[in-house]
């Protein structure tokens, strides 16, 4: 099924989960960043059990340090 992450087209197997796309993406750092799915900010305990919809639009938002 088709989706988008930070604007860029991506097709991914049904069924696949946000925590697979942030592992896919981020790897196994878990920390520093944020996801939201269709402008709805998803909470990392929920990452594994929010299933990806066709169409969805993800965006991940990578935390910077500096001043």
């Amino acid at each position: 099924m088709k989706i988008t992450i930070n604007d860029q087209p991506y097709e991914v197997a049904e069924g696949a989960t946000l925590q697979s796309i942030v592992i896919a993406r981020m790897g196994e750092k878990q920390t520093g960043f944020a996801v939201a799915v269709n402008q709805e900010v998803i909470a990392r305990v929920d990452h594994d059990r929010h299933y990806l919809q066709a169409h969805d639009s993800i965006l991940i938002i990578q935390a910077t340090q500096g001043g």
